[in-house]
């Protein structure tokens, strides 16, 4: 039978295989394998049964037109020197998912609109200021970071990505944002790794990785965002946030980690160097999986609302991964793992719209 090649190795790619691996699997030497990718055979029967069966994808899958992936040099991986080529290659086969997943959606529903301004001449911090003034948020802290990014029509898509050198990517695709967020992270790591990759959005849409300190520009704002020094000096008045046990509790406020918070408040000029470095010893000694005061893992709004309004209309979770031909675990991942609710109020059209 003969399939797409792109499609073939995309599933490879989603399968942290290399080529030689790969041919393992489907039980034909290299040389088979490759004649398959350069249309020289077709592959067989028995190939493609084994191929549908260890992959989960179905034949139908490996018939369409090329998937569409992000350009890896568009893409800003923070701890790149430690990320495998595997992990890479699997993280933007996901997003090839996520952009047929929301084609797909679109074509059906009206989505949110981005209106992120493009802040390339402003530093991190005064953009995160700029945007939380265009956004009308003040320097109240922020309730919910995924809800906040949808309703201002920032794609966001989960991931579930066994690493921990892969936090989060953003990227932009057909001028629409897109954030794709590990969620084996912990809930302040996944909220500081959002508000990052909007730093990313609105300052290096045109740049990406090849801007130099890209990465520490998008922290700075991140912190900023989330952590307003207007808001951190006036509570440090009020509170005296000194220790460990202090960020603890404090932190609940901003939703970070006491590490994000303890290092905010030196940048502010609250903490000095001997404090910041007492506090990380003691946080090192408790070690990095040890979060004081953990928060819970944000999720999606808008795919809760969209996954509602299809199970009304008689859709499952099932019946929408076989309509686009793929896997329904691959689905569920991408979508934060969110099911409709047996009960929802009658909507009168499918325009989705959120409040943050």
């Amino acid at each position: 039978m003969n399939i797409n090649p792109e499609r073939l190795d995309f599933v490879r790619q989603r399968l942290l295989l290399n080529k030689s691996e790969f041919a393992e699997r489907l039980e034909v030497d290299r040389k088979t394998l490759q004649r398959i990718y350069k249309l020289e055979c077709d592959a067989s029967d028995e190939i493609v049964a084994r191929l549908i069966s260890f992959s989960g994808y179905s034949k139908e899958f490996f018939h369409k037109s090329d998937p569409v992936l992000p350009n890896a040099n568009g893409v800003s991986f923070r701890s790149l020197r430690s990320l495998t080529a595997k992990s890479r290659d699997a993280a933007l086969a996901a997003a090839g998912l996520a952009f047929e997943f929301d084609e797909w959606v679109r074509k059906q529903f009206a989505l949110p609109e981005h209106d992120l301004p493009q802040l390339v001449d402003y530093g991190p911090r005064e953009a995160a200021r700029a945007l939380r003034a265009q956004w009308g948020i003040g320097v109240r802290p922020i309730g919910n970071m995924i809800n906040i990014l949808e309703s201002h029509g920032v794609r966001v898509f989960s991931l579930v990505e066994e690493t921990r050198h892969l936090d989060a990517y953003a990227y932009w695709h057909d001028d629409a944002p897109y954030v794709f967020l590990n969620t084996c992270k912990t809930g302040e790591h996944s909220r500081f790794d959002a508000a990052h990759e909007l730093g990313h959005l609105v300052m290096h849409r045109h740049s990406g990785t090849a801007k130099r300190d890209a990465e520490f520009e998008a922290n700075t704002f991140a912190s900023e965002f989330l952590m307003p020094q207007a808001d951190l000096i006036a509570e440090w008045t009020q509170r005296r946030l000194y220790t460990v046990a202090d960020l603890s509790k404090a932190k609940q406020r901003w939703g970070v980690s006491v590490a994000a918070l303890n290092y905010a408040l030196h940048s502010a000029g609250l903490l000095t160097e001997w404090q910041k470095n007492t506090n990380f010893i003691e946080l090192s000694r408790r070690g990095r999986s040890n979060e004081p005061n953990p928060i819970q893992h944000e999720t999606s709004q808008i795919w809760a609302k969209i996954l509602s309004a299809f199970w009304k209309r008689g859709m499952s979770l099932s019946h929408i991964a076989n309509e686009l031909c793929i896997p329904e675990t691959e689905l569920s991942r991408l979508l934060f793992n969110v099911a409709a609710p047996a009960r929802l109020p009658e909507r009168q059209a499918p325009k989705l719209t959120l409040v943050s």
